[in-house]
């Protein structure tokens, strides 16, 4: 693990958070996943009990910000809270247009990359108590952060308490129509004459934990059966995404922010931004999530 761990400045106390219910994620600070952020690179999967193997992206995750995720960033509104931010660069991208932004994560190696970047995070689960609870403009769950306890339903239900009322939630969903709840590993790479996937001697497999995959219509189900109001779908750079409402919102704030329910495929970002004002992590404002980090 990196022991560049940096602990992000508390410059404000926050008010206590309520005790939060739901699956454990698992521990994403196994040494292949430490290993590949640290080197920027796989190969790195999910490798389910059949031997099915999910390759992840490292490679992406570890690089800038390119142009689908700033797509991302464009629509975000308010303090963004990026829920398992990897190493950051999303994070690093609303730093860098002077938004609001606070990186979670369950890797210390994630934390410190985020960090190194000039963002803010913390070593922290979403279902733990956070900082900021109830007054987060938009929750970003990127890179198949869907799947985070194997359970979509208790993630949805968790991020609706993180938001504002009407809050929104920017989720990147599998490129292909499944509903998914498995039991996975984390290993490094592909073992040719087994067709499973082998540890390097470098890192231990921790042992399975839950994870789900979710395509547009299946996070559509389960939103709508959490309260959550569809504001829009799109992708780009052959990824797909979904925009979501939580409770208490008005139809023609998704339009004046760009979003429009009926169109499924846009690879052009919105033409005006909704993130909002700069803020200095060294003098936060006091209405800001980001200044109880």
């Amino acid at each position: 693990m990196s022991t560049a761990h940096r602990a992000v400045p508390r410059t404000t106390p926050h008010r206590p958070a309520p005790a939060a219910t739901g699956p454990t994620p698992p521990s994403w600070c196994a040494d292949p996943y430490a290993d590949a952020l640290r080197t920027g690179r796989g190969p790195l999967f999910l490798r389910r009990a059949d031997g099915w193997l999910l390759p992840l992206d490292v490679e992406r995750w570890c690089a800038r910000a390119d142009e689908t995720d700033l797509g991302v960033v464009e629509h975000c509104e308010g303090a963004v809270l990026d829920i398992g931010c990897g190493p950051g660069r999303l994070v690093a991208a609303l730093c860098a247009r002077g938004g609001r932004a606070l990186g979670i994560d369950v890797s210390e190696a994630a934390v410190a990359h985020t960090v190194g970047l000039g963002g803010q995070a913390l070593h922290r689960s979403v279902f733990e108590p956070l900082p900021g609870e109830g007054r987060w403009g938009t929750a970003l769950l990127m890179d198949g952060n869907l799947g985070i306890g194997g359970d979509p339903y208790a993630l949805l239900e968790r991020v609706a308490q993180l938001l504002v009322p009407g809050g929104l939630l920017l989720a990147e969903t599998a490129p292909v129509d499944i509903d998914e709840r498995v039991h996975v590993h984390l290993v490094h790479a592909a073992d040719n004459s087994s067709g499973r996937a082998g540890e390097s001697d470098s890192g231990a497999d921790e042992g399975p934990f839950p994870w789900a995959r979710l395509g547009t219509p299946a996070l559509l189900r389960h939103a709508a059966r959490a309260g959550w109001r569809a504001a829009g779908q799109w992708t780009a750079g052959g990824r797909s995404f979904v925009a979501l409402r939580s409770r208490d919102h008005g139809r023609d704030h998704d339009r004046d922010h760009g979003f429009d329910r009926t169109t499924r495929s846009s690879a052009e970002p919105p033409n005006s931004t909704a993130v909002i004002s700069s803020q200095r992590a060294a003098n936060p404002s006091p209405e800001s999530p980001v200044a109880d980090a």
